[in-house]
């Protein structure tokens, strides 16, 4: 999967990317060491998150995540705590509006 597609799909579909990059390829393995409850949890859990993980781990040639390559993985959470807060919120105002 190219790197740039990837960051397209990843960007509206998080959970679709990362499961098609665990389909076709072998980095999800490479980047959790042949874990699977990990990435899994990660997929259902904090996508952006681990997405941001895996992409890095691609694009530095296979090498552990490090340095400034955190602040990417960092900038996945913040994009799932968002996600989770405006979901949340959301939420709220549907009820309120069907509550009046």
């Amino acid at each position: 999967m190219c790197g740039c597609f990837a960051l397209l799909l990843g960007s509206a579909f998080p959970r679709l990317t990362l499961a098609l990059i665990w389909l076709f390829s072998d980095i999800v393995e490479r980047a959790f060491e042949g874990e699977w409850v990990l990435p899994l949890v990660g997929l259902l859990l904090l996508p952006y998150t681990t997405l941001a993980y895996v992409l890095v781990f691609w694009f530095t040639g296979y090498e552990p995540v490090a340095g400034f390559g955190w602040a990417f993985v960092v900038l996945g959470l913040f994009f799932d705590l968002g996600s989770y807060a405006a979901a949340g919120q959301n939420r709220r105002a549907a009820a309120y509006r069907s509550a009046a």
